[in-house]
């Protein structure tokens, strides 16, 4: 059985969001997966089109993400037959920027259509967007104030202190230590930290990232080291420290 995660929309009713991923190039489907699960979405990910229509009929997801060049029965022709028994909003994905395939694919029942390479970013904008059309969906609301004893972040006010003393941050430093605090125990690759906080879709640059960090960590001394843990060949993460 699977396990989903719960979301509320805004009738406070509950409401389990599982999203369907079919897409035949695992390192896209493991990016897409990945921020999808970041933010709190379960996922299924099914490597071709005839596999995707069997996961289709037995998981009922809330929302179906679709590449169009697939094995098998390619996109066009999965989105086509998922139409015709449901209205579960589908976002085709497509390495071809192709007008006339855009038009067959919003034309067979789609209801948006990203072209690759795409940023992460966009793709999580798009999916809680056909989700709140669809869903009423509603994000599961953050703490106003993050962190416990030692370390506080506000991101109202932008106001980070330890210790009860005010520290000084850059925007970006603000911004990293955020994307740390707001995940704790969540292991982030220096290429996702540097697409997330700077904007970046490639690793070009990660060595800024590293920087950030040790600078992050000199302010935020004498608990900086044990609050920004570094996960040896993969990233960094925030642990909370009593």
């Amino acid at each position: 059985m699977i396990e989903v995660y719960k979301m509320t929309n805004d009738k406070n009713t509950t409401i389990d969001y599982l999203i369907l991923l079919v897409e035949d190039n695992p390192k896209t489907a493991q990016m897409v997966r990945f921020y999808l699960e970041r933010e709190a979405f379960k996922v299924i990910v099914a490597k071709d089109g005839l596999s995707g229509e069997e996961a289709f009929q037995k998981h009922s997801p809330q929302i179906v993400l679709l590449d169009i060049m697939l094995p098998g029965i390619d996109g066009l022709e999965l989105c086509s037959r998922i139409r015709r028994k449901s209205s579960v909003p589908v976002l085709m994905l497509t390495a071809r920027a192709d007008d006339t395939d855009k038009a067959i694919g919003l034309g067979i029942g789609a209801d948006d259509y990203l072209t690759k390479p795409f940023s992460p970013v966009e793709l999580v904008a798009r999916v809680k967007s056909l989700l709140r059309r669809t869903y009423q969906y509603n994000e599961p609301l953050q703490p106003a104030v993050l962190g416990i004893a030692n370390l506080k972040l506000d991101p109202k006010s932008r106001m980070v202190t330890l210790h009860g003393r005010h520290i000084d941050l850059t925007p970006l430093e603000f911004n990293l230590l955020h994307i740390l605090m707001a995940n704790p125990g969540w292991t982030f690759s220096r290429g996702h930290l540097l697409e997330k906080v700077w904007g970046y879709i490639n690793g070009a640059g990660e060595e800024t990232v590293t920087t950030h960090v040790s600078n992050l960590r000199s302010k935020l001394e004498p608990d900086g080291g044990n609050l920004i843990r570094t996960v040896h060949g993969v990233g960094y993460a925030y642990q909370e420290v009593e």
